[in-house]
């Protein structure tokens, strides 16, 4: 009997250590599967690290897009006023109808050619008889002057500039008399024709008296 009682209770110390054991295994077991929170922390800290790179990335990548865009438009525009302004020519005389003679004047005049035939680019402006250079380049002119009975002589301006004069003398006739001239000009310049001072000018439906121009090429 005492025997028996006491392999019992042998039975039962033995049983209770094996618990234990296996509590204390699986506590380690367990402490092993979960991180540490300073691990947590580490991982936190590269996770946010690692999203705000990508931040700057694609700001940086949407900043350089925007950029390559807007410099693309800046190229295209640039080449279509550059067609666009190669195109510049016009050509109109003194009168629309009938028959004048202008003058003489005391100072100056700048001539208005009223009848346009050509104004390819809208650099002439028959509103006040002054041609405006749209872009850099070489232009050439040419103007015509007529007179009946007297003397007229008129000269081509760029700016304030009187570049190249014209004269022609006829009594009681009618004369005329040419010129012309190749300019460079930068983006505004104005060209124009002006009667000389004390003299005059003729022109009627046959458009004796007339301005020219057109650009060669740009610079």
């Amino acid at each position: 009997m005492k025997i028996t009682v006491f392999l019992l209770l042998q039975l039962v110390c033995s049983a209770q250590s094996t618990a234990e054991a296996d509590k204390e295994i699986l506590a380690k077991q367990i402490a092993l599967q979960q991180p540490c929170p300073q691990d947590v922390h580490a991982v936190l800290r590269e996770l946010t690290a690692s999203v705000a790179q990508q931040k700057v990335e694609m700001t940086f990548l949407q900043k350089e897009n925007q950029e390559q865009t807007a410099k693309l438009k800046t190229e295209i525009n640039n080449l279509k006023q550059q067609l666009e302004v190669r195109q510049v020519a016009f050509s109109a005389s003194l009168l629309a109808e009938g028959s004048v003679t202008l003058g003489p004047c005391n100072t100056f005049t700048t001539l208005i050619f009223k009848r346009v035939v050509a104004n390819i680019g809208n650099a002439y402006n028959p509103n006040t008889g002054i041609f405006t250079a749209p872009v850099r380049g070489a232009y050439h002119f040419e103007f015509y002057v007529a007179v009946i009975g007297g003397q007229t002589a008129a000269v081509l301006v760029k700016n304030k500039e009187r570049i190249f004069a014209v004269a022609e003398y006829q009594s009681p006739g009618f004369g005329s008399s040419a010129q012309g001239a190749t300019l460079a000009l930068e983006a505004g310049d104005v060209v124009f024709v002006q009667l000389w001072a004390d003299n005059k000018i003729f022109d009627n439906q046959s458009h004796h008296t007339t301005f020219s121009g057109h650009l060669l090429f740009t610079m």
